[in-house]
């Protein structure tokens, strides 16, 4: 191995790992946990390998790479080992991730995890990037083009040099062209979901046979390269991170959680037994740690730590 630690130590992670991700770990298997990585320093330096790919696979690949990582599935110990064994350049899926990654770093403006900030394009257009967002940006005589690589971004167009210029942002899926607006638009695996503020927007699928569609003011869709959902209204509350906050209306712990781990670095990991059950609130995303202390305040469940970077909410 290339890594700065034993074959032995690569393979306990790997089966620590799973355990960690079981249902049923107890705080007896936690303490042997944390006995296995304090009795060597092979191991300690095995285990943050392991988060560290976790982390990074989470961050650059989104759903597809990390589900490696969560589903159970017989194979899911193998798939464990070979991620630990090969870090972050071995497999196919991984060199997507690679891909993606290269893209992000040589993107035009780009958000860390958790972080949101703010540019002004040279004809005055605002665009607001959410976290873990990167977008790649293309203005010449023709077109005002935003690639958006991953994340989520949100624009307030400008008129300024717009002539014969149509602004487009362009995703995996299509394109969105502002029609004097005021938009969001959030990159997802394999779709991309518009939210429409102010006038309106046209979208086009990648795909040539497929029709346009005007999506107006206060509304939302969902669209791949070959569809277009059926818009429907568009909340106030999917804005809410453009001023830091989530907002939970009767929404699920696991949706809650997911939401809430695109803005942490690590794995934030959800009880299935906890999953369906809802709650109200609004969450300031300043201090995702603080977040998650408040939960059990309201809802029947434990927040175990195991490291900064790996955290689960149980049943209580």
């Amino acid at each position: 191995m290339s890594h700065a630690f034993s074959d032995t130590a690569a393979d306990q992670a790997a089966e620590w790992l799973t355990t960690l991700m079981s249902s049923d770990f107890s705080a007896a298997d936690q303490q042997r946990w944390q006995q296995w990585r304090a009795a060597d320093p092979d191991n300690e330096r095995a285990w943050q390998h392991i988060e560290a790919v976790c982390a990074r696979l989470k961050g650059l690949q989104g759903g597809p790479a990390y589900q490696v990582l969560s589903v159970q599935s017989p194979r899911r110990r193998n798939s464990i080992a070979l991620l630990l064994g090969l870090g972050v350049a071995g497999s196919a899926g991984v060199l997507g991730a690679r891909s993606q990654a290269w893209q992000q770093l040589s993107a035009d403006m780009r958000t860390a995890v958790g972080e949101r900030r703010e540019w002004t394009l040279e004809d005055g257009t605002r665009v607001l990037l959410n976290t873990g967002s990167a977008v790649k940006l293309r203005y010449d005589a023709h077109q005002r083009l935003l690639q958006l690589v991953t994340g989520e971004i949100r624009i307030e167009t400008s008129h300024a040099g717009a002539a014969g210029r149509p602004f487009i942002v362009q995703t995996a899926q299509g394109r969105v062209r502002a029609l004097g607006t005021v938009f969001s638009v959030r990159q997802l695996n394999h779709r991309t979901q518009v939210d429409v503020q102010n006038s309106a927007v046209e979208i086009t699928p990648a795909s040539a046979d497929s029709t346009p569609l005007t999506l107006t003011a206060g509304q939302r869709t969902v669209f791949s390269t070959r569809d277009i959902t059926a818009p429907t209204p568009s909340s106030t509350d999917n804005l809410a991170w453009t001023l830091g906050a989530i907002v939970a209306d009767d929404m699920r712990l696991d949706d809650f959680l997911e939401e809430l781990g695109r803005y942490r670095r690590g794995v934030l990991r959800c009880d299935p037994a906890l999953a369906k059950l809802r709650f109200s609130g609004v969450f300031p995303l300043k201090d995702t740690n603080a977040v998650l202390a408040m939960l059990p305040n309201s809802l029947p469940v434990r927040i175990r730590t195991f490291s900064p970077y790996w955290v689960s909410v149980e049943k209580r």
